[in-house]
């Protein structure tokens, strides 16, 4: 029987992440993935191998935004293993019905004299909406960078720098109670103080809403941290797709000594007197973990499905009911289409520009077309009368991603998981079948054309993934690409439960991490790291709290140097 110091269920990029750190502190790492290749929801695949073979396409993350708020690239040296990123400039692009669009720059003053040539006053309303929350940003990245109810790794992330911009954030009593009513208010309430125009609110509400809840949910306004990070730190895309950033990392992970298994689907977690102890794969083999089993997978499908009920309750009583009953998901997901294009998008109605083609490409006609493109999810409505997507031509920076002259191109449109008065029906019981799934994907298609035209005789073959196609390849429970949906009351300390939102579980050497953990789901790392970090706390604590506090030194040192210098 083959043992190791830990076993890591999947290989996403946290999974990966995770990994790659407990290896550098020098312990023996084994990484189980079911699918046949690592990545998860962090891939570049040929989808399209007969039809069109060589274009190169993201089946899930394209964007990468969160993962340049941490150390994660610097520390385990990704670069040095292949990693190449490739900066968006311009990084968003929305048309408008009447002719009007939304261009925003990497530069906020570009992208403000942008909006100016249409609306002077909605010019400086985004210069003072995202001063507002980058700033915001800027006092809240230390917490993404530290387990969430760890008092010491938050103070440790907080050097000198980043406790001003906290205090700059939260200011006196007043100020305090005022972002406490923002941060309570919806995407849309907040848009709404500080802009008329609608080209301009849309693509906003649009952009908030990419936290997988409607424009007009409360308590939801932080999803404008989707904007202002386009702008600081910024957005970028791997060379040669997500799929790299994947690469560099099972690279780093070899070169470490870690073992990666795939088409290895854990079926059982072992647990012996309240101890994880290893685990059990759909052959019947079993793997043993002498310090650790870490599962990247969401709580639900971990404790109630690869788990002994009794093992469960044993260590709590209440959890199983919990994760059933107090996780709420609310039915969005994704419908995704990949084409292989034989030119470029052309948005001739709209002054077209090449540099449109560069980032994110939104189709948000109204503050009204995008709330309707969620709110109808959670009735198991599918939005395609008037479809709402987001879309990328990731040719359009990255010509490796095509055979020359060719292109590609990424939509996502938002969809229920279950589709109403269709339980039973289709794939997994959704009411989703192919035939449904290319209907749709025609309206999506046929809206994207009323902007760019030339997209009908452009198109070589497409490949659409339907959101019960998607559950089945990600594993992912009811379709959610978060593991549990991005709402301020499950994320944090909440997420996924208080009672194991520290990365550690009820059940001895058992821990979690992925997008259902704390920062959170999109491309990061962060969970990764600090589920390693906890570990490597519980196992060396002398060793770690040390570490904590010289980093913390260090760090407040820097800080007053550099404001002195």
């Amino acid at each position: 029987m083959e043992a190791y110091d830990v076993v890591i269920i999947g290989a996403g990029h946290n999974a990966l992440v995770c990994a790659a750190y407990l290896l550098k502190a020098g312990y023996s790492v084994l990484l189980l993935e079911a699918r046949s290749i690592p990545g998860g929801g962090a891939t570049t695949e040929e989808l399209l191998p007969t039809l069109a073979p060589g274009f190169k396409f993201n089946p899930c993350a394209i964007n990468h935004l969160f993962i340049f708020l941490g150390p994660v690239i610097e520390e385990l040296e990704l670069r040095k293993y292949g990693l190449e990123y490739l900066t968006c400039d311009p990084v968003v692009f929305c048309p408008h019905p009447d002719g009007k669009y939304f261009l925003a720059h990497k530069s906020v003053e570009k992208t403000c004299a942008e909006i100016a040539r249409f609306s002077t006053s909605d010019a400086q309303g985004y210069a003072e909406y995202i001063e507002f929350w980058q700033r915001f940003i800027k006092a809240v990245t230390p917490f993404f960078n530290a387990a969430p109810k760890s008092i010491v790794d938050i103070a440790g992330s907080y050097g000198l720098t980043h406790l001003q911009d906290l205090l700059s954030i939260l200011g006196g009593p007043d100020t305090t109670l005022d972002l406490l009513r923002t941060l309570l208010s919806s995407p849309m309430d907040n848009i709404n103080e500080y802009f008329d125009s609608e080209f301009v609110k849309a693509p906003l509400a649009r952009l908030s809403a990419e936290l997988s809840s409607p424009p007009s949910q409360k308590a939801m306004s932080f999803g404008a941290m989707m904007m202002a990070l386009r702008h600081n730190p910024g957005m970028a895309r791997p060379r040669g797709g997500t799929g790299a950033l994947t690469k560099a990392l099972v690279n780093c992970v070899k070169s470490l000594g870690g073992v990666i298994l795939t088409d290895q689907r854990v079926e059982n977690v072992l647990v012996d007197n309240g101890k994880a102890v290893g685990v059990r794969v759909s052959n019947g083999k079993e793997y043993r973990a002498k310090k650790g089993v870490i599962s990247s997978l969401d709580a639900k499908r971990l404790f109630l499905q690869l788990m002994d009920g009794s093992d469960v309750d044993s260590a709590d009583a209440n959890l199983r009911k919990r994760l059933e009953r107090r996780i709420v998901n609310n039915n969005e997901t994704i419908l995704k289409i990949d084409c292989a294009l034989s030119e470029p998008l052309r948005f001739e109605h709209h002054q077209h520009r090449d540099e449109y083609l560069i980032g994110s490409i939104l189709i948000a006609d109204s503050v009204n077309h995008v709330e309707q493109a969620h709110s109808e999810i959670t009735l198991g409505k599918i939005p395609d009368e008037n479809p709402s997507m987001y879309v990328v031509m990731p040719t359009g920076l990255d010509a490796s991603m095509a055979p020359p002259g060719k292109h590609t191109l990424w939509i996502e449109f938002f969809a229920p998981y279950q589709i109403a008065s269709a339980e039973g029906t289709g794939l997994q019981g959704t009411g989703w079948t192919d035939e449904l799934k290319n209907k749709v994907a025609d309206r999506v298609l046929n809206k994207l054309a009323e902007y760019s035209p030339n997209l009908k005789h452009s198109i070589i073959a497409r490949h659409v993934e339907s959101p019960a196609e998607l559950a089945q390849r990600l594993g992912t429970y009811g379709g959610n690409y978060y593991h549990i949906d991005m709402t301020l009351e499950q994320m944090l300390c909440f997420r996924p439960l208080p009672e194991i939102a520290n990365y550690k579980t009820p059940i001895d050497n058992l821990y979690l991490t992925g997008a259902g953990t704390h920062p959170g789901g999109s491309i990061s790392g962060l969970p990764g790291r600090n589920c390693a970090q906890m570990f490597l706390q519980t196992h060396q604590p002398i060793t770690q709290t040390l570490k904590k506090t010289a980093d913390s030194i260090q760090s407040t040192v820097e800080a007053m140097l550099k404001g002195n210098s």
